[in-house]
């Protein structure tokens, strides 16, 4: 069950910190001026399309932290250290190597090989 004072002080802690009027976050977040001013005097309770319109409008608060308090606020991202991969095709089987090499001998050239993946994706390497 949530605790509708708490949750209350809370969502006024989200509205000051963006600097926002009542008003101007009901806007922001489309739900009529009363609601913000019936959840604010504990005279309603939040419903959660309410909620989940606040989570969508500002993705700094975190759904854990607004109705239970717990967590942070505003919510810390966890960056992650992406490195590029440089990815080189591996060698085809030597089964095929051979018979590259031998078909190749007959004066022919490769125009292109296709490889094809099992998601359906593919790559094409031509010559």
């Amino acid at each position: 069950m949530i605790n509708t004072e708490a949750f209350t002080k809370r969502l006024q802690k989200v509205i000051d910190y963006y600097g926002e009027t009542a008003s101007s976050f009901a806007e922001k977040i489309g739900v009529q001026r009363s609601s913000i001013s019936h959840i604010l005097s504990g005279r309603n309770k939040p419903s959660l399309e309410f909620v989940l319109k606040i989570l969508s409008a500002f993705p700094e608060v975190e759904l854990y932290w607004l109705l239970n308090g717990k967590g942070e606020f505003p919510a810390i991202k966890k960056s992650v250290d992406v490195k590029p991969v440089d990815i080189k095709p591996e060698p085809p089987p030597v089964a095929i190597q051979e018979k590259i090499q031998f078909e190749t001998k007959k004066e022919k050239t490769i125009e292109s090989i296709v490889i094809f993946y099992t998601d359906g994706s593919f790559k094409n390497f031509k010559n």
